[in-house]
């Protein structure tokens, strides 16, 4: 037999009989809780999580169920699994609501969520989820060590929810419907008064009844235009030296063009 036969043949052999595969194997579950605990603190994640798996059924009302559950919740969050991360903590948190780790388990349960979030284009169930998983943190401890990031993880996840909003009040008038545009982006600042979009909503408020305007029928003409300037003047009076400023006086020279028409 070769040397590097030889090597794997040994290695093959001493892997077998190592105690985290006799562990898996073993029906005691103290043996488990033991490996399961050294493969946690070594950081091998993966392998406590079988372990993990394997005593969770069968290990509630034990001793060591509190420490066992939140290590098995911590494994799951290491390794980005944050779906069963989530589930794990906010069982622990159920199950032992007095627990020193409870807040820190309430905290993770709700990280989790917050990254489960999506890009703001697509569904934002999980947005919502951990907005609701945080602000329930932030009011149960309001003097918590981690009360600055669940603050600035709901501010992040609210500004999705608004850009996602604004993004499809937008698209009306990406499509050309104006009118259309005009209602979903009056909602859109109505709602979100505070939102970082909101100079960009009075833009394209101000771009759709623009466009509305000059290409309305004569007889439509007249008062859309002068609701195009005022939806002028709310930018200007929203920043006025905003981004847009050279696009908006373009199109305010051309509603005053147009409105001299209509002076008697």
């Amino acid at each position: 037999m070769n040397k590097f036969l030889s090597v794997l043949l040994l290695s093959v052999v001493l892997f077998s009989c190592s105690p985290y595969q006799n562990a898996l194997k073993s029906d005691d579950i103290a043996v488990k809780y033991e490996v399961a605990t050294q493969m946690y603190e070594k950081g091998k994640y993966l392998n406590a999580i079988r372990l993990f798996e394997q005593m969770a059924p069968t290990y509630r009302g034990k001793p060591q169920a509190e420490k066992m559950f939140y290590m098995f919740a911590q494994s799951y969050y290491n390794t980005k699994q944050y779906g069963l991360a989530g589930y794990q903590f906010d069982s622990f948190v159920s199950s032992y609501p007095r627990s020193e780790k409870a807040e820190e388990a309430a905290f993770l349960s709700a990280m989790s969520y917050s990254k489960l979030s999506p890009v703001y284009s697509l569904d934002q169930i999980n947005t919502f989820k951990a907005i609701d998983k945080l602000q329930g943190f932030i009011n149960a401890y309001p003097d918590s060590q981690h009360l600055e990031v669940a603050n600035a993880t709901v501010k992040v996840l609210r500004e999705k929810i608004e850009k996602k909003v604004f993004e499809n009040a937008k698209n009306y008038n990406t499509i050309s419907d104006y009118k259309s545009a005009l209602i979903a982006l009056d909602n859109f600042i109505a709602d979100y008064p505070g939102t970082p979009f909101k100079e960009d909503a009075l833009f394209y408020k101000l771009d759709s009844a623009y466009k509305l305007a000059i290409n309305s029928v004569p007889s439509k003409m007249e008062e859309r235009l002068n609701n195009a300037k005022v939806a002028y003047t709310n930018l200007m009076k929203f920043d006025g030296s905003t981004k847009y400023k050279s696009q908006a006086d373009a199109m305010l020279a051309r509603i005053e063009t147009d409105l001299k028409q209509y002076i008697k």
